[in-house]
């Protein structure tokens, strides 16, 4: 076994990166990795015995280079002595660690440093608090929070599998590469992994906006947080009667509150944390007068009025008729259940309705596509409300600019992904409004 250092480069004059060649025939092991070190070509070339090269390795910069290098041998012997088939992770880890624990202990004497760990701590426990807001000025929604604290989990598991903490100038490319393999490893899909990798970007734009030094590489095209469109549900008018009129008369009464908070969702086509969270001030009765035939006629209307928690887009829903015998049937003062327990109802009320179409879902997990089949029932959550709502708009005939008033989408592309007819209600309603197909 053996650990010896060379350089990688075709120049002859200048600095070049100092490799470290470790071997070991018997465990198998045979990498060669950067030490993060350059050093004078000519002078690290030099004869051993020479007065140039003496005097290199006596200098301040020779000595460190030395000193470093004899660290990383050592340690990197002391593993092979012990017979661990050294991996090309674990044998950058201790170099970093050698190479880099001056600097980062230095950081971290200098007074008010603050690691990127620290940060993320803080970061969490503001927009918790609400002492940090969206760019709209608006708190975080429980959703927002819920995604944020799960992907740091994600990094902090990372950062114990590789045995060291991640800072700042740590989130280069490498890194990227290094733990969206680790997470598919994990078998985690696609959205998941794409999801954890935009919520540190994130995190990392707001540190590099408050001034903090970030690795510019976290910016770079390739560091992105890849997004698959999903096998997500709506619900068909069918669907909805099933639903709404279902006999829950043995079920206690948090049956029929989800039932009744969950169609809500679906004539408001808003998010579960906004027509979760109604109250009798959203509701204004308007009296609208207009001229018909030369006559004054009046004409009531009452709409839903709202400020978006998640975008802070202000929003007016019509009041329909259904929507209405549920409004009075609480006095305008709905109930509130917690996500987790109207998710849990909502899917056994639509396995009571009988919504057992099986729905192939199609996922991709550890770089690997899956197919596989589920009932319609347990495909149904809170935000299916949402997507129902806008997709039997858009059935109905509605106008996509009229539907992004009511669900605040800021354009058709983004509405677009929430619209999920099928391919042979699509064929009907455009046989239906053009004559080109007759």
């Amino acid at each position: 076994m053996s650990v010896s250092f060379k350089l990688r480069t075709r120049k002859t004059v200048g600095k070049a990166p100092l490799v470290a060649r470790i071997q070991s025939p018997r465990l198998g092991v045979n990498l060669l990795l950067s030490t993060h070190l350059e050093v004078d070509i000519i002078l690290w070339n030099k004869p051993h015995t020479s007065r140039a090269y003496i005097s290199y390795i006596n200098s301040e910069e020779g000595q460190r280079v030395m000193s470093l290098c004899k660290e990383i041998k050592q340690g990197v012997e002391s593993l092979l002595y012990q017979e661990i088939c050294i991996t090309s992770e674990m044998a950058e880890n201790l170099i970093n660690n050698i190479v880099y624990r001056e600097e980062r202990l230095a950081a971290e004497q200098t007074h008010n440093y603050v690691n990127l760990n620290q940060f993320i701590s803080q970061y969490i426990s503001d927009i918790i608090s609400g002492a940090r807001q969206t760019d709209k000025g608006t708190n975080y929604v429980y959703s927002t929070i819920k995604s944020i604290r799960a992907a740091v989990t994600q990094f902090n598991k990372y950062q114990i599998h590789i045995g060291r903490r991640i800072d700042f100038q740590d989130i280069d490319l490498k890194f990227y590469y290094d733990y969206t393999a680790y997470l598919k490893g994990k078998n985690y899909s696609i959205n998941t992994i794409g999801k954890c990798v935009k919520e540190l970007k994130t995190i990392l734009r707001a540190a590099e906006s408050e001034g903090y030094k970030v690795n510019a590489q976290y910016k770079d095209k390739k560091f992105k947080g890849t997004r698959v469109d999903v096998d997500t549900i709506y619900l068909t008018q069918e669907d909805l009667t099933k639903i709404m009129t279902v006999d829950l008369k043995n079920f206690g009464p948090g049956y029929n509150h989800a039932r009744d908070i969950f169609m809500v969702g679906v004539w408001t086509a808003q998010r579960i944390s906004d027509y979760n969270n109604l109250s009798p001030e959203n509701f204004k009765q308007h009296r609208i007068e207009k001229i018909a035939d030369g006559q004054v006629v009046y004409k009531e209307l009452m709409t839903i009025d709202l400020r978006q928690k998640k975008t802070g887009a202000k929003i007016s829903i019509p009041v329909s008729s259904g929507l209405r015998k549920i409004l009075d049937r609480y006095n305008y003062k709905l109930p509130h259940l917690e996500d987790q327990v109207l998710n849990r109802y909502i899917k056994e009320i639509c396995r009571l309705a009988g919504l057992d179409e099986l729905i192939e879902i199609q996922t991709t997990k550890g770089g690997i596509i899956k197919k596989e089949y589920k009932h319609k029932w347990e495909l149904v959550h809170s935000h299916t409300a949402r997507r129902t709502g806008a997709t039997l708009m858009y059935l109905a005939g509605m106008d996509y600019y009229d539907i992004m008033r009511i669900t605040g989408h800021t354009s058709p592309t983004m509405l677009k992904k929430y619209i999920k007819a099928d391919s042979l209600e699509v064929a009907e309603k455009i046989t239906e409004k053009y004559t080109y197909f007759d």
